[in-house]
C-alpha cells in the first residue's frame, strides 16, 4: 500500500513540474519567439519608423513634465562631460582633468580624451537634439563637473553658494541611515536629486568636550562640519566639501518619508512630547542618547556628496601620524623625534606635494582641535600629484580651552610648509584680517547662525600664533628656503571656466 502511495505521488510532482514549465514558455518564451518573427531586424522599431522618431516617442513623457530640472531620467540622456572642455579646468592649471562621463567606461574615454583642449563654450547635448547649457543643470552636478586635479572647487566660484542655498532650502525626498561609522549619520536626497550627508546636532553651542572622554570616543558636532567647511574656505585649501547648517522636521523630513525600517523602529516621543529618534551605530545610538526635536525640529549639518564612486573613485590613505586610537599605547610618531624623516623617503611622501598637503591638513586640524585623522582620501583619477580631502571634521571644535600640541607634530618634525599656507597664515594673523573675524563674518552667512561662541573663535587666533611660532623655529633652525616651498612661482592667474 505504502509503495503505491509512494508511486502516486512521485507522479503528482511530475504533473506539477511538468505544467510549471509549460507555463514558462507560454508566458515567458512565445511573445519573445512572436516579437522575433513580427520584425525583420534585432531593433526596437517598426522598419517604418526612424530611430530618431523612437527617441522623440520614448522622450514625450519627459517633455510633458514640468520644466527645469524634475527628473531623475534626465542625467541619462546627457552625452559625455568630455563635451564640455572647460569643466574641470584648475583655477591654478589650464590642465585637462575631467572625471568620467555617465554611463561611459572610464578605459575608453580616458584613451580617446587629450590631455590639453582649448577653451571652447560650455555645452551639452541631449538625445533629443536640443542644447542644454552647464547653467540649466543643479548646483551639485555643477559642483561635480567643477571638480579638478588641484581643488574641490575654484576661489570664486558663484556655484558654492547656490548649493549651499540649495542644501537648506530643497526639499528632501527620502532619508536612510549611512551604513558604518561609529555615530549616526542620516543621507538625505533632494527633489532636484542631489544628495548630502546629514549629522544630526548632539551637543549645544556651548557645551565642551569632556575632559575624561578620548579623542576617539567624543561626539561629532553638527556645528563643526559647517565651522570646517568655513575655516578651508578661508585659509584658501578649498578640500572640504560644502556643508550648511538646516533645520529639519523629524516627523515631516524623515519619519514619513523614510523606506528605512530599522530607522522608522527607532522613533518614539519622549515624556516632555518631543520627537526623538536614536537609529543604529556604535557609539550613541540607545534610548538614553536619543536625538529629540523641540517638539520635532532638530538641527544638523548636511554636506553634499562628492561624485558617485563609479564615477570618480577616491583612493584611501592611512595618515602617517595616524594616533593610536589606544587607551595606553602610543603611535611610533609619539615616541620617535626622527619620525618624519622615514616619512620623507616613503611614497608618496618622496616626492610631489603630498607631504606639503599633509602640512596643510595638519594646520587645518590644529586650529579645528581635531585629533581624528586616521585617514584621509584623493580621487584615483589624478593620481598621486592631487590634493587632500579634507573629509569627516565633525570632532573639530570640542575644546576652546586647551590647544592640543599635539596635533602639530607633524609640522614641527618635517618643518616645511608651503609658502601660500605660510602667506595665508601670516595675514591672518594681522588685526586687519584677524582669522576669528573673517570666520566671524563668514558663518554668519549661514541659517543656523551663530556657529561657534566666541571662545572657539578666539581660541583659533591662539594657535594660529602658534602655529607661526613653530614656522618661525624651523626657519631659524633650517633656513627659510629649506622650510618654505614656493609653491607661487609661475603659477597663473586664478581663472574658473565658469566665469569666462
Amino acid at each position: 500500500m505504502k509503495m503505491i502511495l509512494l508511486r502516486k505521488f512521485r507522479v503528482l510532482i511530475l504533473m506539477v513540474f511538468l505544467v510549471a514549465c509549460s507555463m514558462h514558455i507560454m508566458i515567458d518564451l512565445l511573445p519573445k519567439l512572436e516579437r522575433r518573427g513580427n520584425s525583420g531586424c534585432s531593433c526596437s522599431h517598426t522598419p517604418s519608423e526612424e530611430p530618431g522618431d523612437w527617441a522623440q516617442k520614448q522622450l514625450q513623457p519627459l517633455q510633458q513634465q514640468q520644466q527645469g530640472w524634475p527628473n531623475k531620467h534626465t542625467l541619462r540622456i546627457l552625452q559625455d562631460f568630455s563635451n564640455e572642455p572647460n569643466s574641470n579646468v584648475s583655477s591654478n592649471s589650464l590642465e585637462k582633468n575631467q572625471f568620467p562621463p555617465v554611463g561611459h567606461n572610464q578605459n575608453e574615454r580616458s584613451s580617446r580624451q587629450p590631455e590639453h583642449q582649448a577653451a571652447q563654450p560650455s555645452i551639452f547635448v541631449s538625445l533629443t537634439g536640443d542644447t542644454l547649457t552647464a547653467d540649466s543643470y543643479p548646483n551639485w552636478l555643477r559642483f561635480h563637473i567643477g571638480i579638478n586635479r588641484y581643488e574641490l572647487y575654484s576661489r570664486h566660484d558663484p556655484v558654492i553658494d547656490g548649493l549651499l542655498k540649495d542644501l537648506d532650502a530643497q526639499k528632501i525626498t527620502s532619508v536612510a541611515m549611512k551604513s558604518g561609522g561609529t555615530q549616526l549619520k542620516l543621507i538625505m536626497t533632494f527633489q532636484n536629486y542631489g544628495q548630502a550627508l546629514f549629522k544630526p546636532m548632539k551637543q549645544t553651542r556651548d557645551q565642551e568636550t569632556p575632559p575624561d572622554f578620548f579623542y576617539f570616543s567624543d561626539f561629532e558636532r553638527h556645528n563643526a562640519e559647517i565651522a570646517a567647511f568655513h575655516l578651508d574656505r578661508i585659509l584658501d585649501f578649498r578640500r572640504v566639501p560644502p556643508v550648511a547648517g538646516r533645520l529639519v522636521n523629524m516627523t515631516k523630513e524623515i519619519k514619513d518619508i523614510t523606506k528605512d525600517k530599522k530607522l522608522w523602529r527607532t522613533f518614539f516621543i519622549s515624556p516632555a512630547n518631543n520627537i526623538c529618534f536614536y537609529g543604529e551605530c556604535s557609539y550613541y545610538c540607545s534610548t538614553e542618547h536619543a536625538l529629540c526635536g523641540k517638539p520635532d525640529q532638530i538641527e544638523g549639518s548636511l554636506a553634499a556628496f562628492l561624485p558617485d564612486l563609479a564615477l570618480a573613485k577616491r583612493k584611501t590613505w592611512r595618515n602617517p601620524w595616524r594616533r593610536s586610537y589606544h587607551k595606553r599605547k602610543k603611535a611610533e610618531w609619539e615616541v620617535d623625534p626622527d619620525y618624519c624623516e622615514e616619512v620623507k623617503q616613503t611614497p608618496p611622501y618622496d616626492s610631489g606635494t603630498r607631504l606639503l598637503d599633509i602640512m596643510d591638513m595638519t594646520v587645518f586640524d590644529f586650529l579645528m582641535g581635531n585629533m581624528d585623522r586616521h585617514h584621509y582620501e584623493t580621487f584615483e583619477k589624478f593620481g598621486n600629484e592631487t590634493f587632500i580631502i579634507h573629509l569627516d571634521n565633525g570632532r573639530g571644535f570640542g575644546k576652546h580651552s586647551h590647544d592640543e600640541v599635539s596635533i602639530l607634530v607633524p609640522l614641527s618634525q618635517c618643518c616645511r610648509v608651503k609658502k601660500s599656507t605660510h602667506l595665508r597664515l601670516q595675514l591672518l594673523a594681522k588685526q586687519e584680517y584677524l582669522l576669528s573675524s573673517m570666520m566671524a563674518q563668514s558663518l554668519l552667512r549661514d541659517h543656523l547662525a551663530p556657529i561657534l561662541i566666541q571662545p572657539h573663535l578666539d581660541a583659533m587666533d591662539r594657535r594660529l600664533r602658534q602655529v607661526l611660532t613653530v614656522l618661525a623655529d624651523c626657519i631659524e633652525k633650517e633656513g627659510y628656503s629649506n622650510v618654505v616651498a614656493d609653491d607661487l612661482q609661475g603659477e597663473p592667474a586664478h581663472t574658473s571656466p565658469r566665469q569666462r
